[in-house]
Parts: structure tokens; C-alpha cells; sequence
């Protein structure tokens, strides 16, 4: 067998079965979005935009969208700035860095069912968080954190930035190691405090390690599900609602499945002009470090 030919003789059963069970399905959900589909059989009809022009005037699906853009900016920013103090605290010689790694990143490999539900608890009106509050003489502080329009959704923002923080300081260990200590240590030579070899070493040669968090983390909050139904299903109202939970109320609840398809390849492509946008600002500032 040619050389040249071999290795896609072995990868065509895994390409079939991934046109198959991903390819297709996606392709025929984008059809189903220009259509008036209900899943309760029928006739189907081609509407066009239709769909899309009642996703504009839909104040649930605007909610939604608002929602789900601040949820994504919230995500992003707590999740690096957390996940790049982590990487710096853990990356010295403590005894017990290697102990803290992997504490830090436990909450990763969590289901977010499971972390959805452990912060309902600790959010809960006699819960961990407000019974902390009660002891330290915080009473006033007390609140129904996810009961609350004006809160619900920041409380949810923590949740989604602690379950995660952990793999933004993977991501920025990974580019702490590949920074030469000979350039941290000619800074110390010439003066350069913790804060001055951090702002002017360390930090441009992250730039790398910075592209990669922050675009995985924002595609990552953008398309957030399971901790947002778990915890409030969307609610109190449309405060924490976002296109993933709209988008399977209107398909799975209510039956307007092509409507729900319609939102669902909205955010797709909402999803990827943002990390286009990202990946290419961010790309640049790697340049223009290099």
C-alpha cells in the first residue's frame, strides 16, 4: 500500500463514523432552523428567515443573549485573572506545589451537574455562604443569591469561574515553564522587582498561554448549560437565562424545535465570530511580542 495513502485508509472508519454521528446531524439541525418543524409530524414548510427575524423581536431570546454575552466577559476575566494568580502561587519551590496543583484543579474534572448543585447548596437561604456571613456578624450581607434578579447571574459567574479556574492554571504552567529563568534572573541583576520581572518578562511571554485560556474559556462560557439549568433554569424570570437554556426550552418544552434550532446555529455563530475576533487580536500581540 502507498505510503501517502495509508494513514487515511486507517482514519476513514473514525471520519465515516464522525460525518455520520456529528457532521450530518449538525447539517440537518441547520436545515430544520428554515423551517416551521414541530416534531409532532406534519407537513414541513420553508420559511426562510422566519425564524431568525422572531429570535429579534423575542425579548426571552434578547434576555438570553445578553445574559449569555455578560455571563461570557464575567467568565473569561475571573477565570484568567484567578487561573493566572493560581499558576503564579503554585509554579515557585513550595514543598507542596505539586499537592496544591492538583487541589486546585480537582474542581475540572467535576461533573458541572455535580458542582451545580454543591453551590445551590452553599447559595441556599440557610446554606454555607450566608450561614458564614450569620457567624462572622455579616447578617446583612445575608441574601437569596440565586432568588435575586440582580444577583443571580454573578452568583452563577462564580460557580462557572471556580469550577474552571483550575484548567486556565494548567494552561498558564504549561507557559510559565517555557519562560527562561535566565531572563528572570538578568532582571534581577538589573533591578527589577517581582512585579517589574512579572510586567516585563513574564507576562509577554505568555502571550501564547494567554490565546489559548482566554479563547477556550470564552467559547467555554458561551456555550454554558448544565450549571445555569442546574442551578436556576434560567430563572428568577430571564435573569439568568442564556441561549443554551432557551434554546432547549423553546426545542424540548414548549416543541418549537425548529425555532430552538434556529437560536442553536445563532449561537454557533455567535460563538465563532467571537473566537475568531479573539484568536486574531490575540495572535497579533503574540507577534508583536516575538
Amino acid at each position: 500500500m502507498h505510503g501517502t495513502t495509508a494513514p487515511w485508509v486507517f482514519a476513514l472508519p473514525a471520519l465515516v463514523a464522525y460525518g455520520v454521528m456529528l457532521i450530518g446531524p449538525s447539517i440537518a439541525g441547520a436545515i430544520y432552523a428554515f423551517t416551521d418543524w414541530n416534531q409532532l409530524g406534519g407537513s414541513v414548510h420553508f420559511i426562510g428567515l422566519g425564524n431568525f427575524r422572531q429570535i429579534i423581536h423575542d425579548s426571552a431570546a434578547i434576555a438570553s443573549l445578553k445574559n449569555t454575552l455578560f455571563l461570557a466577559i464575567a467568565v473569561m476575566i475571573g477565570q484568567n485573572v484567578a487561573g493566572l494568580g493560581l499558576a503564579l502561587g503554585v509554579h515557585g519551590a513550595l514543598k507542596t506545589r505539586n499537592l496544591l496543583r492538583l487541589f486546585f484543579f480537582a474542581p475540572v474534572v467535576m461533573s458541572p451537574v455535580a458542582v451545580a448543585y454543591l453551590w445551590q447548596y452553599i447559595y441556599s437561604p440557610t446554606g454555607a455562604l450566608n450561614t458564614l456571613l450569620g457567624d462572622i456578624g455579616l447578617g446583612t450581607l445575608e441574601r437569596t443569591w440565586l432568588g435575586d434578579p440582580n444577583i443571580a447571574l454573578w452568583a452563577v459567574a462564580v460557580a462557572i469561574i471556580w469550577q474552571y479556574t483550575g484548567y486556565s492554571m494548567v494552561i498558564y504552567l504549561a507557559g510559565l515553564e517555557s519562560v527562561p529563568q535566565e531572563l528572570q534572573e538578568a532582571a534581577a541583576l538589573d533591578g527589577a522587582g517581582a512585579v517589574g520581572r512579572f510586567r516585563y518578562v513574564t507576562w509577554p511571554l505568555l502571550a501564547p498561554a494567554t490565546t489559548i485560556s482566554v479563547v477556550l474559556s470564552i467559547i467555554m462560557s458561551l456555550t454554558v448549560f448544565d450549571q445555569v439549568f442546574a442551578m436556576t433554569s434560567g430563572g428568577p424570570g430571564y435573569s439568568t437565562a442564556t441561549v443554551s437554556t432557551e434554546m432547549y426550552q423553546e426545542a424540548f418544552v414548549y416543541g418549537h424545535f425548529a425555532y430552538g434550532t434556529a437560536l442553536a446555529l445563532t449561537l454557533t455563530l455567535i460563538v465563532a465570530c467571537v473566537a475568531t475576533i479573539n484568536l486574531t487580536l490575540l495572535r497579533r500581540r503574540e507577534m508583536a511580542v516575538a
